[in-house]
């Protein structure tokens, strides 16, 4: 009777787990990580084999499509990058250059580190770009999470094929993986503290490395946002970027 028991219990417990399918899991982190439109300052520390480095930056956000940072330390203050639907820019303001990046470009390194172009803006929403399975429930740093396997649908995506975990209470990623065509690991993302802001759960600071590198790592940290702030239309634009 007690084998039973145990049995059933465990079977209930996860029954609750997978009690929603992967989209749903999808849906529910993304409704805490994209914005209608969003304000950030925050800073990005850079540790390799040659020291410390930090970068601060503003950036502003609109949906899944437009994003704007600007780049405020002394070393880097006014170059900007610009992400519209299609397409990344960078500008240079010594140059007074503006660069459209493609092609391999898109993944090299912003300021030297960890960060590619296309990691820093982001990308699609993910069930655009991705096939979505549900593997299962694992545990990262003492947290439950769902381990989702996405597996690019073209050859356009970043990133061939990534596992995330996502916090089954919180619908927030703690670890995300992601390879290459070859399946190799490139990039590991973990996340290291979570703030709630105005009523989203955000993770604040974040830590990423990419394996193809020795002894380097980037710290995000989020320092001040602002969530549904007005944006002006023209911030997006090619004009005011090279303003």
């Amino acid at each position: 009777m007690k084998k039973i028991i145990i049995g059933a219990l465990l079977w209930s417990a996860a029954s609750l787990v997978f009690a929603v399918n992967a989209e749903e899991i999808v849906r529910k982190l993304e409704a805490n990580t994209i914005h209608d439109s969003v304000r950030v300052e925050g800073s990005m520390v850079i540790k390799d084999r040659f020291g410390t480095k930090e970068s601060s930056y503003i950036s502003w956000g609109e949906g899944e499509d437009n994003m704007l940072i600007e780049f405020t330390s002394l070393e880097e203050r006014g170059q900007k990058i610009l992400r519209t639907k299609d397409e990344i820019y960078l500008y240079f303001p010594d140059a007074e250059e503006l660069i459209r990046l493609q092609g391999s470009a898109l993944r090299d390194s912003v300021l030297g580190s960890d960060f590619s172009y296309e990691d820093m803006t982001g990308d699609k929403g993910i069930l655009d770009t991705y096939k979505v399975t549900l593997e299962g429930t694992e545990k990262i740093d003492g947290h439950l999470c769902y381990r989702l396997n996405l597996k690019a649908v073209s050859r356009d995506v970043p990133y061939s094929r990534e596992v995330m975990w996502v916090d089954t209470e919180l619908f927030i990623y703690r670890q995300v993986h992601k390879f290459s065509v070859s399946d190799r690991l490139l990039k590991e993302l973990k996340v290291l503290e979570i703030e709630e802001i105005s009523g989203r759960l955000i993770p604040v600071r974040v830590l990423i490395s990419d394996k193809m590198k020795k002894d380097s790592s980037t710290e995000s940290i989020i320092k001040k946002i602002e969530i549904g702030s007005k944006l002006d239309p023209e911030l997006f634009s090619l004009q005011e970027l090279t303003w």
